[in-house]
């Protein structure tokens, strides 16, 4: 009993906070709270203190039970032997390892200095102790047109709070600033080559190369030449960049001068073809004049008639007359034929009269409708349709020819008294200091853009590791 004991006690482990878990028989589970180390089961039922250790070391458990009497046991025997309990199994779970770099670790780190760090340094002595600095100068000026007050200027005005486009000059000149022409032009006054290439073995990188072409020049042009326009209002503004103010001021003053130059070619350009269309229009109404009055005329040598409208007039008074006599005559026959007999020779002169005047006027309004004219193929209706035709077209040709002398003359007006013209209302600026290049900015859209594109190379590198 006493090893059995001793063996129990020297397998229990002490039950402390921080000693090994318990499992009680056949490994199913802890042992009940209520029995704890150190107490023993009375004949009660109860537990009892057991014999505690002498340093507060771990009771002893004394695994002894009370016997119990079965049927059919002997009066007479003893308790049976109590057989020896098994060890309780104890778990005990693996302790995780320190953390330690792994070689991607060095990887991504190594990373970020190579992509981000490093260049991000280079960037910041690149720009503060190798870039030279650059002055701006700063340049606003518009196309305009003299005022008038022609009824044709307040027709222009209703078509642009139309809508009409009133911008057309600004439009042409925002696109020349930019072309290669004006590139030409400036640099064959400033030699923009010489003084954009002169700090190319200190700072390549804002500077051009010295044996740059024109199509180099151009797109360098654009770096350092910004151009804004609205074309609501028609405003231009220019920013000219150069190393030094007194060359960014003095090629602001030549982009005026070149645009100013192009402003009066277009002005030349419209004057010329104003009066040149002028010119054309009279041209051809005198043409389209003379060839009526020679048509007329010929109608006249053809006809013999130098008016068929007088002419008929003077038909239209010998008509009237007939009808004036033929009633003075029937007059005087009705007074005889009340005052004479019938066989009364004055009757029957006055009724040869009367015929006589009927047969005329018959003959004349024949004439009128169908007869041939004297000197003619055609009767007289045709001839006047005729002639009218030739008078109309006459007229017309007299009017066109007096428009186009009054549009000649206005064009003519217009061309030396209207004309477009360069207003500058922000003459170019000199400057005092340095605004380029922006140094802080630069630096921070570069470490930005760094930044991102090495998180997403690092996002990419991960999510294919996560894959395999």
């Amino acid at each position: 009993m006493n090893k059995n004991n001793n063996k129990a006690k020297q397998d229990q482990p002490s039950q402390t906070g921080s000693g090994p878990k318990l499992v009680g028989k056949s490994g199913q589970g802890p042992a009940k709270p209520g029995r704890q180390a150190g107490m023993k089961p009375d004949d009660s039922g109860g537990q009892q203190p057991g014999r505690q250790g002498g340093s507060g070391g771990p009771a002893k458990q004394l695994p002894q039970e009370r016997p119990q009497v079965r049927q059919g046991d002997k009066p007479g025997a003893g308790p049976k032997k109590p057989q020896p309990q098994p060890p309780g199994v104890i778990e005990v779970r693996p302790q995780a390892s320190n953390a330690s770099m792994k070689k991607r670790h060095w990887g991504v780190l190594f990373s970020f200095f190579a992509l981000v760090f490093a260049p991000f340094l280079v960037a910041v002595w690149y720009l503060y102790f190798v870039s030279v600095d650059q002055y701006a100068s700063t340049v606003g000026f518009t196309v305009r047109k003299e005022e008038s007050g022609s009824a044709t200027d307040l027709l222009g005005g209703i078509a642009q709070f139309a809508g009409a486009g009133g911008s057309g000059d600004a439009d042409a000149l925002y696109e020349f600033i930019q072309s290669q022409e004006m590139v030409e032009k400036v640099d064959a006054s400033l030699d923009l080559v010489g003084h954009y290439s002169a700090y190319w073995g200190e700072d390549p990188v804002f500077s051009l190369w010295p044996d740059a072409t024109i199509e180099d020049l151009l797109w360098f042009w654009g770096r350092n030449v910004r151009v804004s326009y609205d074309q609501g209002t028609g405003l231009v503004n220019l920013q000219v960049r150069a190393f030094e103010a007194d060359m960014a001021q003095a090629i602001g003053n030549e982009i005026v001068g070149v645009s100013q130059e192009r402003v009066n070619e277009l002005n030349e350009a419209a004057r010329g073809d104003l009066m040149r269309y002028a010119q054309v229009d009279l041209e051809d109404s005198i043409a389209r004049l003379k060839a009526t009055r020679e048509a007329l005329t010929q109608f006249r040598v053809r006809t013999r008639i130098v008016d068929p409208e007088a002419d008929i007039q003077g038909r239209m008074g010998v008509f009237n007359n007939l009808q004036q006599q033929l009633a003075e005559a029937l007059v005087e026959y009705d007074i005889l034929r009340t005052t004479a007999v019938e066989t009364d020779p004055r009757l029957v002169q006055e009724l040869q009269r009367i015929q006589v005047i009927q047969e005329r006027i018959r003959q004349e309004r024949e004439t009128f409708a169908s007869g041939k004219v004297v000197g003619g193929d055609a009767d007289y209706p045709t001839l006047l349709a005729e002639f009218e035709s030739l008078t109309v077209d006459r007229e017309f040709a007299e009017e066109t020819y007096r428009a186009a002398l009054a549009a000649l003359d206005i064009a003519r007006a217009n061309a030396t008294r209207q004309s477009r013209y360069l207003a500058t209302y922000i003459r170019p600026t000199l400057a005092q200091s340095a605004e380029y290049p922006q140094r802080e900015i630069l630096l921070g859209l570069s470490a930005l853009f760094m930044l991102m594109a090495w998180s997403i190379m690092v996002l990419v590198f991960y999510s294919l590791r996560d894959r395999r």
